[in-house]
């Protein structure tokens, strides 16, 4: 124990007075060795995380019918991020997904949503600026950290939000938001979704290049999470910024699961010097996991149809919450270092970043990442294949800020 906690000491020195770190082979420590000397590395290094989706948790849990502030701020059952759980953690930056379902570009509202959920993230930081702040360039990420408060930076998540008109995306940029995610579960007026077969536009439609063009004028930055291969390499060919998947995983471990990036595709993000931030919902990470969990779907389909029951059944539900808990699949928050790790060796360690999708993926979550309070045990994870602290700051903070900057620097 004594040990550990020297180890733990001179890593928290080293990192607080922002010293070249003395070197250490982490490969030769124990897990709990490991483990101290990440939670020290998490409380002192900027850690940023390229997508959560606690606004819509918020706004399906009514806060926005009552007035009522939703509490951030003391430790939740719910939900994978609060307050406390975010603190313990180390996580100083996760961007608030301003997530807008497909139905709204159908509907109508997806604009009005979208400020619903700005509106929410703001009275956030309003209600505690003592604990919480809005952030807007990496600069202010930095003042943040260096006064104690988390940063709240914001993100849309499908560009449906701007519905038909172009100069709605100056007008979210104005509005705070710094990356935009080209579609979600359909194809939209931007272009082609992953999970959607219908291939609308056979890639980026023509409005969707407008929007490309527009984003890399004002310094928005691209997100090519959602988006077809297809749309992908318009977007690439197009854009005179870098581009981002903020919440992708490695389709190298899950064949044919477009909504993962391909090597091709990782490829030619690391050709325009951008990046990949790793997600880490179960079937992203796995393919036994993705098997398994649809063998589980398809079970209690047939079980419903063949017991003449539906989901709001008091009997199914009953059903349903015991076969999924004697069935539910598992995976290891080392299969989200091996994600990591594979971009790396791809790549290099220049374009890689963490993407969680915490309160977007459900209880997919990998054992040892349940939620904000446990990004150390990734660090020691990735401790243990050998990476120098060098890397995991880079891989926690500076190949984002490195990419937002060069994307501000071509809009300048």
């Amino acid at each position: 124990m004594r040990k550990i906690l020297t180890l733990a000491l001179a890593a928290s020195l080293t990192f607080a007075c922002n010293e070249k770190p003395a070197e250490v082979d982490y490969t030769q420590l124990t897990d709990e060795e490991r483990l101290e000397i990440a939670k020290e590395f998490t409380k002192n290094t900027i850690l940023v995380d390229g997508h959560m989706d606690l606004p819509y948790r918020m706004y399906n849990q009514g806060n926005t019918m009552t007035g009522e502030v939703y509490d951030f701020i003391n430790r939740q059952e719910a939900g994978n991020i609060d307050y406390v759980r975010a603190r313990e953690g180390g996580m100083d930056a996760p961007f608030m997904a301003i997530y807008i379902p497909a139905g709204y570009q159908e509907s109508g509202g997806a604009k009005a949503l979208a400020d619903t959920l700005i509106m929410m993230v703001e009275r956030l930081a309003s209600t505690w600026p003592d604990k919480i702040a809005l952030a807007k360039s990496p600069e202010e990420i930095e003042e943040n950290f260096k006064k104690g408060l988390l940063s709240l930076p914001m993100g849309i998540e499908n560009a449906a939000a701007i519905e038909d008109d172009l100069s709605n995306v100056a007008y979210f940029f104005d509005k705070g938001i710094r990356y935009m995610t080209l579609t979600h579960g359909k194809d939209n007026l931007v272009g082609d979704s992953s999970y959607d077969d219908a291939e609308t536009h056979g890639g980026l439609s023509e409005f969707g290049k407008d929007v490309v063009k527009e984003m890399n004028r004002l310094g928005m930055i691209i997100d090519v999470s959602h988006i077809t291969d297809k749309t992908f390499f318009d977007v690439a060919e197009l854009s005179t910024a870098p581009i981002v998947a903020t919440h992708s995983s490695v389709r190298n471990f899950t064949p044919g699961f477009e909504r993962n990036v391909s090597d091709e595709v990782i490829q030619k993000i690391a050709e325009k010097d951008g990046m990949v931030m790793i997600t880490f919902g179960g079937s992203f990470l796995d393919q036994a996991y993705s098997e398994k969990n649809t063998a589980n779907r398809t079970h209690i389909q047939e079980w419903l149809e063949e017991n003449n029951l539906n989901r709001r059944d008091s009997a199914a539900q009953e059903y349903i919450s015991s076969y999924t808990a004697a069935n539910k699949p598992t995976v290891h928050v080392s299969k989200v270092a091996e994600h990591i790790d594979h971009v790396v060796k791809l790549v290099g360690i220049d374009h890689v970043g963490l993407g969680s999708d915490f309160d977007g993926v459900g209880d997919s979550l990998p054992e040892g990442l349940k939620d904000a309070s446990m990004y150390p045990n990734l660090i020691a994870e990735l401790m243990k294949l050998g990476y120098s602290n060098e890397d995991l700051e880079k891989i926690c903070y500076k190949n984002f800020f490195r990419v937002w900057k060069a994307v501000e620097a071509i809009a300048e």
